[in-house]
């Protein structure tokens, strides 16, 4: 993609906005100092249980909280895996692309799954006939070795 072509360009405020936030939640959700401190809330929740008798108020305040986590952490891995998913793709259609793999390969993620399971079994198919292909190519050089050593002996 050139340089004039910037990613995002066309991104309305409220895209970029989201992406930004989903970005950063992310990586700091998949940070240890993160895990720390959720592991500290609970310590800190379970260590009150006494105090508050463990009321149905005390195990609703963690329920909702871990609830509401939750939920939102859903939409930001999400979006986080789609980007990934998205660049990952473009990644492999360049290389596709640049190479002597077939082009018609370019965009096959928007098919139906049918039509995806299709092409993955004709593939199958056309690996195997390489495979078995190479084998029979090997076997005949094997058989040829031997025929012409024997030419030679014999000669």
């Amino acid at each position: 993609m050139p340089p004039s072509e910037a990613p995002g360009k066309h991104s309305s405020p409220a895209s970029k906005f989201f992406s930004e936030i989903a970005n950063r939640a992310s990586q700091g959700a998949g940070r240890a100092l993160t895990f720390i401190i959720a592991l500290a809330a609970v310590i800190v929740w379970a260590a009150t249980g006494p105090i508050f008798h463990y009321s149905d108020t005390w195990q609703l305040v963690i329920n909702t909280s871990t609830t509401i986590v939750t939920f939102l952490m859903v939409f930001l891995i999400q979006n986080s895996q789609n980007r990934d998913s998205a660049a990952l793709q473009v990644k492999l259609d360049e290389l596709i692309r640049v190479s002597e793999a077939h082009n018609s390969f370019v965009g096959i993620e928007h098919l139906s799954d049918e039509e995806l399971e299709e092409i993955r079994i004709k593939c199958e198919r056309r690996a195997k006939a390489g495979k078995d292909g190479e084998a029979l190519v090997e076997k005949t050089s094997e058989r040829a070795e031997v025929a012409a050593e024997r030419a030679s002996g014999a000669a």
